[in-house]
C-alpha cells in the first residue's frame, strides 16, 4: 500500500460533515493489522486481574507515547484522528526502509466492504440517523444534565442574580453576601457586630430591598457556596486521632491512656480537615478551569523538552501501568506538601503548626502553583512537631484519597457539559529532607540516611567524630 493509499488517515468526514463509515472500517483494519504483530502488543495485567492486550495509539493526543486497550485506540481514533505524517506505520509493525518511496506492509490485513456482513453498516447509519456529528469529537457532544448537586449550585447562581433591591443596576443580592462576609473575615467583625450593623444597612436602603438582616442569613444565601470542613480530636502525645466511628466515644487514648479533653469537653489537640473531594468539584463547575484541567493533555511541548510534569517520565509510566486511570483525561493528579512553621512568629515562644497542601497537576504551571489553585487540607496543632507520628494526622486524607482512587465520584464538567466519575491519584511529595523522613518513614538520620542507596551507601563514620559522612557518594 503506498502513501497515497493512506489519505483515508486523514479524511474523517464525508461530504455530509458526518464521520466517513470508510474511515471506520479503514481503521479497524489498521487495528487488525497492529494486533496481528506480537512483537509490537502488550500484556497488562489490571487489578482486578484482568488481562489486556495494548498497543501504542497514534492519534493526536497519545502521539505514540502512551499504550491503549483496542477499544480506547479505536476510540481516539475516531475522535482526535491520526498523528500527523504518520502513513508509515513503523510503531505498529511495518519495516522502516528511510531511502524508498513505497512503505513496505509485509503484513497488511485488508477489510473486504463488499463482504460486510451489514452490522457496521447498520450501526453507522443509526447514528447518522440520530444526528451526532463527528467534529472530530464524536462522543463528546451529548450534552448531560448536572448531577443534583451541581444543579442546586447553578440554580442558587441563576436565582441570586436578582437587583438587591428594585431598580439597582450595581448589587446583587449573592454580590452583597459575599462582599459583607469578605468585610467581616478581612477585618475580623465580631458577629454580635455584624448583626447589630446589617439592620441599620437595610433600613438605608428602599422598601423591598433583599439585604440579609443578619449574619445567618447571609450565609443562608451562599449556603450551596459553602464547602464542608471537619474537626477531629487528637490525643495530645499525638498518638492517635478519634476519628473512626468506634472511636469517637473514647474519652482517653488508646496507646498512652491520656485524656482527650482538658476540662468541660475542650480537647487537647484538634485536627482540622477540609475534604478535597467536593474542592476539586467546584474547579469542574466552571467552564474556563474545567477546561484548563485538561490541559496537560491537550498541550504540545517539543520533543526532549519538559514544560509541565505531563512531560516527564514518571507521569508517562503511571500513565502506562494504569491505563484505566489515564484513559480519562478528567482525573485529577495530585501532589503533596507539608511543613513545620510558627504561627507566632517567636522563638521564645515555640509553636510548631503543620499545614498540608495539596498540588493540582491538571493545571497549566501558570496555574498550579498559584495559591488559588492549592488546596489546604490539614491544618495539624502544634505545639511540637508531629515527627513520626504525622501519618497518624494524614488518615482522613489518606482515606478519602483511597476512595477517589477505587470508586471516585460523580462531578460535571461545565466545559464537556457533561457528568462523569472523577478519579483521583497522589503522585508526589514535595518537602525538605527531614520532612520526607516523617512522610516516607524512612530515617534521614545515621549511616543509611540516603534514600537512593540506602543500604548500598558508600557513608562511612568519622573516625574521631563518630558522625556519618557522605563525601564522593554522589
Amino acid at each position: 500500500m503506498s502513501g497515497s493509499d493512506r489519505k483515508w488517515m486523514y479524511n474523517m468526514t464525508d461530504s455530509s460533515n458526518f464521520l466517513s463509515l470508510n474511515y471506520i472500517l479503514k481503521v479497524d483494519m489498521f487495528l487488525d493489522f497492529a494486533y496481528s504483530n506480537d512483537k509490537i502488543v502488550e500484556t497488562n495485567v489490571r487489578p482486578m486481574g484482568e488481562i489486556v492486550l495494548q498497543i501504542k495509539c497514534p492519534c493526536t493526543i497519545c502521539k505514540n507515547n502512551h499504550y491503549k486497550p483496542r477499544d480506547v485506540v479505536k476510540e481516539h481514533l475516531l475522535t482526535k484522528g491520526f498523528i500527523r505524517n504518520y502513513t508509515r506505520w513503523v510503531k505498529h509493525g511495518e519495516i522502516e526502509i528511510p531511502d524508498a518511496g513505497e512503505p513496505s506492509t509485509p503484513m497488511e490485513v485488508d477489510v473486504d466492504v463488499d463482504h460486510d456482513d451489514g452490522m457496521r453498516q447498520m450501526v453507522w447509519e443509526n447514528i447518522q440517523a440520530a444526528g451526532f456529528q463527528s467534529n472530530l469529537e464524536l462522543n463528546l457532544n451529548e450534552e448531560h444534565v448536572p448531577n443534583a448537586r451541581a444543579k442546586r449550585f447553578y440554580d442558587m447562581l441563576e436565582n441570586d442574580k436578582e437587583p438587591l433591591y428594585r431598580g439597582c443596576e450595581e448589587w446583587s443580592t449573592l454580590q452583597a453576601a459575599t462582599t459583607l462576609l469578605n468585610w467581616k473575615s478581612t477585618c475580623n467583625v465580631p458577629e454580635s457586630t455584624f448583626n447589630h450593623i446589617l439592620p441599620i444597612f437595610k433600613s438605608m436602603l428602599p422598601v423591598g430591598n433583599k439585604l440579609p438582616s443578619n449574619l445567618y442569613e447571609t450565609k443562608a444565601i451562599l449556603k450551596e457556596l459553602s464547602l464542608p470542613k471537619k474537626r477531629y480530636d487528637a490525643c495530645k502525645n499525638h498518638c492517635m486521632l478519634f476519628y473512626k466511628p468506634e472511636d469517637l466515644a473514647l474519652t482517653h487514648c488508646r496507646y498512652c491512656n491520656e485524656p482527650r479533653y482538658k476540662f468541660n469537653k475542650v480537647p487537647h489537640l484538634v485536627l482540622t480537615y477540609m475534604p478535597i473531594g467536593e474542592r476539586l468539584k467546584r474547579l469542574y463547575m466552571s467552564e474556563k478551569t474545567a477546561k484548563d484541567m485538561m490541559w496537560h493533555s491537550d498541550h504540545n511541548t517539543k520533543e526532549g523538552s519538559m514544560s509541565h510534569p505531563s512531560d516527564g517520565e514518571a507521569w508517562k509510566h503511571f500513565d502506562e501501568t494504569h491505563p484505566f486511570f489515564a484513559d480519562e483525561i478528567r482525573n485529577v493528579r495530585l501532589g503533596l506538601c507539608t511543613d513545620g512553621f510558627s504561627p507566632n512568629n517567636s522563638n521564645s515562644n515555640p509553636y510548631s503548626l503543620w499545614p498540608v497542601f495539596l498540588t493540582i497537576y491538571n493545571l497549566p504551571p501558570w496555574m498550579c502553583v498559584k495559591d488559588s489553585y492549592i488546596q489546604l487540607s490539614l491544618v495539624i496543632p502544634g505545639r511540637k512537631s508531629p515527627g513520626q507520628n504525622l501519618d497518624v494526622f494524614l488518615q482522613p486524607l489518606i482515606d478519602e484519597l483511597k476512595e477517589l482512587w477505587d470508586d471516585g465520584i460523580e462531578v460535571y464538567d461545565a466545559y464537556r457539559k457533561q457528568n462523569f466519575t472523577m478519579r483521583a491519584i497522589l503522585l508526589w511529595t514535595v518537602s525538605d529532607f527531614p520532612t520526607y523522613a516523617m512522610l516516607s518513614g524512612w530515617s534521614t538520620h545515621g549511616r543509611l540516611a540516603c534514600p537512593y542507596c540506602m543500604g548500598d551507601t558508600n557513608a562511612f563514620r568519622l573516625t574521631e567524630g563518630g558522625k556519618p559522612c557522605w563525601f564522593d557518594c554522589h
